[in-house]
């Protein structure tokens, strides 16, 4: 039997940038997909705590260091630049690795940078 399981999270990023007309994605600055193990073209969820909306996607980095959080296409129209979202990324573990699994999570400030 496989569960799905919380594998890492970005815990309160803010958004920064929505691009309407950009094809899709969330564009995440390349410093924290890398700390949470986060590939491009990752699948991820995206919870908004200022409105409520819960969304899937996928990542895109973005430029390193800058702290860039992105909704990029229709995603544009589920947050605004200041709002607080917290990115999710799960994986299917089988039971004996579901034990002993800790899911990564990453806490990050204002700017978007690790704790």
């Amino acid at each position: 039997m496989y569960r799905q399981l919380l594998r890492c999270k970005i815990h309160r990023a803010t958004v920064t940038a929505s691009s309407l007309d950009y094809e899709g994605s969330l564009t995440i600055d390349e410093d924290l997909m890398e700390r949470a193990g986060i590939m491009s073209y990752e699948a991820v969820m995206v919870s908004n705590l200022n409105n409520g909306e819960r969304f899937s996607t996928y990542a895109l980095p973005g430029t390193r260091g800058k702290g860039e959080i992105i909704l990029n296409g229709p995603t544009a129209r589920l947050g605004v630049i200041g709002d607080k979202v917290i990115i999710f990324c799960y994986e299917l573990f089988n039971d004996e690795e579901a034990k002993r699994h800790v899911p990564q999570i990453i806490q990050v400030d204002h700017q978007n940078k690790a704790k």
